[in-house]
């Protein structure tokens, strides 16, 4: 406890305060009426759903923990090759991740029906209600984060006496748990919601031409279920593991940055991104309560309330930054200050520029609509390539983050010295930090998305007629702007995150090979301890460079990973909505009267299908995004492992950030003609959209936000399994 300042406790007092904040929204939204026996009816339907799928996704999950959990505890203490820590802090961050979705979710559930309720008072009333609830979300998700985080670094100051390196490091295999469980939860909501959604759309909406949300339609509660288990609980366990690692990759690389120093510069540089977390927290309260709008406000009103509090909030952190660097008394304070900005800045033009391809507020996604007069192919082609062509701006801005956030933390020093590199590292993780210190807020426009979906689908069902239609729309169109805007946020911060873990990545190599007693040889040829050698002498040890064949061969498997992962998960969406078809064709052809609303259809059958389809579906994908960065350090060694977490952010960022924006277009692009446009619900051009809106749903919700998982857990593998790929060389 003597390495522990007193300054520190603002972490765990940050994490009592969000989740105290959370329950909070949660009592009051519980407070709230939930409406007609009716509306109550189908909202206890998609509660008993999600929660059923959730329980048996978490049982599948369980077996794969305890399996690895094995694995590491072989490594422990057979092999003698991995930290004695490391399964604990690995099963703390699966439970925690998944706890995270699990409060997300259920919070989701009863808020759907409450914000349809208040729909019919107001606009407003409508908001309040589900971004509150949304706000749950994001809290839980900082809350628990920096509660892990806090419980660790405690734990190990009293037991782990090998100093801040060895803490730091340990403490990222928790991340390693948090990644595995998010996988698992995006996937195989993804799968669900997907085959619910696509065979939903086509039976109903093309085939039987009867609207969306539908009660006659025997897919839409699993429907309804499905934005529940894929878009709350996989996003919230998604961003817990971005956060978490966000944080902890940058401790780790503050540790190794000052290890020659070490003393109180060491210890403040590892402490000073939970810091700047810890206050994230309270500055993201301060901008939930600012979100308000006015009765016919337009979507651009809409997008301007959300605005509003993320803005303040970023824009307070911003400052915050400043103090707090400054008051700890970190060197070079005011160079890590500005990263932080670039970071928060890149968050906030990633956030822009998805908006601007995926809103139907400006000409992209309008375009994609006026395609559908043509019929679904040219929708497609039109989704395709706007998808494409939006990547520039978050590669370029990603990009330019990377180099400026770098150069502002060693002082613009170009040298490419050891300490040069080691301090322009931090400073990049620390921007990672930044964009993510105000997750509490930003979460909660990305979970307000389904809940303003179900409460659509609440409103439809309980046939609450035009008007409260017409708002639950509003707030529906909203939350699809805002989950692609969050989709675009998750993967910004995956791709600096991931960048912060391929350096801590290289520590951990060093500890393993003094745990391994194996030397290495700097450029002067002098032999040294792993320990004491600067990130060129690891460099130059391991010939990681271009020329290496390792290193390119280890780049194409990185690139083609991400591929395979998303040909996928794509292919598992494409046979569980085959299946969906079928069974919503039976039930049409087979129980009378269900289209003309004389009998009810079996939504059970359903909502099993997209049940089995999910936990079957899911396990292949998730296994190989563990597997690969085993069997390539093992076979190609550092040099290939190198290669390929650089292979797999550079194809996997932006084939991510292609699927969630060509995704969220069409989906806008069909709300666009829903609205009155092109034709308005019934035309042709509607019907067109449609169909490329059931080609963007496993884009946006089901392989696209996956890949930023991929990116760090293969990250946050090859880190854990650091000690073997050592115990192979």
């Amino acid at each position: 406890m003597n390495n522990i300042p007193s300054v520190f406790w603002l972490v765990p007092v940050a994490s009592f305060v969000a989740l105290c904040m959370a329950w909070y929204f949660f009592k009051s939204m519980l407070a709230s009426d939930e409406g007609t026996p009716r509306m109550k009816e189908i909202a206890k339907y998609v509660r008993d759903g999600a929660m059923a799928y959730l329980k048996q996704q978490y049982k599948v999950v369980t077996y794969v923990f305890i399996a690895l959990a094995i694995l590491f505890s072989i490594m422990a203490y057979v092999l003698h090759v991995q930290n004695p820590w490391v399964p604990f802090a690995f099963l703390t961050g699966g439970f925690f991740s998944g706890l995270a979705g699990f409060f997300g979710m259920k919070t989701a559930t009863y808020a759907s029906g409450r914000t349809a309720n208040a729909a019919r008072k107001s606009l407003d009333a409508g908001l309040k209600i589900a971004f509150r609830s949304g706000a749950v979300m994001g809290l839980t998700v900082v809350g628990l984060g920096l509660l892990d985080i806090a419980i660790w670094f405690i734990v190990l100051n009293i037991f782990d006496a090998d100093g801040l390196i060895s803490i730091t490091t340990t403490m990222l295999t928790f991340g390693m748990g948090a990644s595995t469980q998010a996988l698992f939860a995006r996937v195989g909501g993804g799968i669900y919601t997907k085959a619910a959604d696509v065979g939903a759309d086509i039976v109903g909406k093309v085939e039987a031409d009867i609207p969306e949300d539908d009660p006659r339609n025997p897919a839409t509660i699993a429907d309804n279920v499905g934005d529940n288990v894929g878009d709350v609980a996989g996003m919230g366990a998604d961003l817990y593991e971005s956060y978490c690692g966000s944080v902890l990759s940058t401790a780790a690389l503050g540790a190794a940055a000052y290890a020659m120093v070490g003393g109180e510069t060491q210890l403040k540089a590892v402490i000073a991104p939970m810091l700047i977390a810890a206050v994230g927290v309270f500055l993201s309260l301060i901008g939930i309560f600012l979100v308000r709008t006015k009765e016919g406000a337009t979507m651009r009103d809409l997008l301007k309330s959300l605005a509003l509090g993320t803005n303040v909030s970023a824009v307070l952190i911003a400052f915050a930054t400043f103090a707090i660097l400054y008051l700890l008394g970190v060197e070079n304070w005011l160079g890590l200050s500005f990263s932080v900005i670039t970071g928060l800045a890149a968050g906030v033009i990633i956030g822009q520029a998805t908006e601007y391809y995926t809103s139907h507020s400006y000409k992209p996604t309008q375009k994609i609509s006026e395609a559908g007069l043509t019929g679904s192919a040219t929708v497609i082609i039109k989704g395709i390539g706007t998808g494409m062509i939006s990547t520039c701006i978050p590669v370029i801005t990603i990009g330019v983050a990377i180099m400026l956030s770098y150069l502002c933390a060693n002082g613009f020093d170009l040298s490419m010295s050891s300490d040069s590199l080691a301090h322009g590292l931090y400073g990049v993780g620390i921007a990672a930090v930044g964009m993510l210190s105000t997750l509490g807020i930003t979460l909660a426009t990305d979970a307000y998305g389904p809940i303003a979906d179900n409460a659509g689908g609440n409103a439809e069902m309980s046939e609450l007629g035009e008007e409260v239609r017409h708002r639950t729309d509003a707030l529906d169109a909203l939350g699809n702007t805002t989950a692609a805007t969050g989709k675009g946020f998750a993967i910004g911060s995956a791709a600096l995150t991931a960048l912060a873990l391929l350096a801590s990545y290289i520590e951990e190599i060093k500890i393993a090979m003094e745990r391994a007693h194996v030397q290495m040889t700097n450029l002067a040829g002098d032999t040294i301890n792993a320990a004491q050698a600067t990130i060129p002498d690891f460099m130059n040890f391991f010939q990681v460079n271009l020329m290496n064949p390792k290193v390119l061969v280890g780049a194409f498997i990185g690139a083609m990973a991400a591929f395979l992962f998303c040909g996928l998960t794509m292919e598992a969406v494409g046979r569980a909505a085959q299946k969906m078809v079928v069974e919503v064709r039976r039930q049409f052809k087979e129980i009378a009267g269900i289209l003309e609303g004389k009998a009810t259809p079996d939504y059970g059958r359903c909502v099993e299908i997209s049940t089995r389809a999910a936990q079957h579906e899911m396990i292949f994908p998730s296994i190989l995004a563990i597997i690969i960065p085993i069997i390539v350090g093992c076979v190609l060694g550092v040099a290939g492992v190198l290669g390929l977490l650089v292979g797999g952010l550079a194809g996997g960022f932006t084939l991510a950030v292609f699927m969630a924006n060509a995704g969220g277009a069409w989906d806008n692009a069909k709300k666009n003609i829903e609205e009155g446009n092109f034709g308005g619900k019934g035309s042709f051009a509607h019907k067109a959209t449609i169909v490329g809106d059931t080609v963007g749903d496993p884009f946006k919700d089901t392989s696209g936000p996956s890949l930023n998982i991929l990116i760090k857990l293969m990250s946050m593998v090859s880190i854990v399994m650091a000690g073997l790929t050592v115990f192979f060389i």
